[in-house]
């Protein structure tokens, strides 16, 4: 079976994305210990290209964090995420995120290649 691929779209608070990256970057390590972490990445400001027949500015813009993770399955993932929650490092390490509440919006979808 072709990998399952889990993309993590966030809109975080601008004014907090110092914080956040410096947490992200310390905690990407730990996830990639743990998990098949492609990587994150985050907006370097240059305008989003909307196109389209029918083309939408959304009031938030577009996401200015993505996370992807690659899987085998929705079994390995539903059990790597349940692993990691239940792993001391990461729980210290998300104690130290800078803020949930700077997620404005966060989207999770699952994709394979055609």
């Amino acid at each position: 079976m072709a990998d399952l691929f889990e993309i993590r779209d966030y809109h975080y608070r601008e004014d907090r994305m110092d914080e956040y990256r410096a947490w992200a970057e310390e905690a990407s390590r730990i996830l990639r210990d743990r998990m098949k972490l492609l990587g994150f990445w985050v907006d370097v400001g240059i305008p989003t290209q909307i196109m389209g027949s029918d083309p939408m500015h959304l009031p938030l813009g577009s996401a200015n964090v993505t996370w992807v993770i690659c899987w085998e399955d929705m079994e390995q993932r539903e059990a790597g995420w349940e692993r990691l929650w239940g792993d001391p490092e990461w729980r210290e390490k998300w104690d130290e995120h800078p803020g949930f509440d700077g997620y404005l919006h966060m989207s999770v979808r699952f994709l394979r290649e055609a």
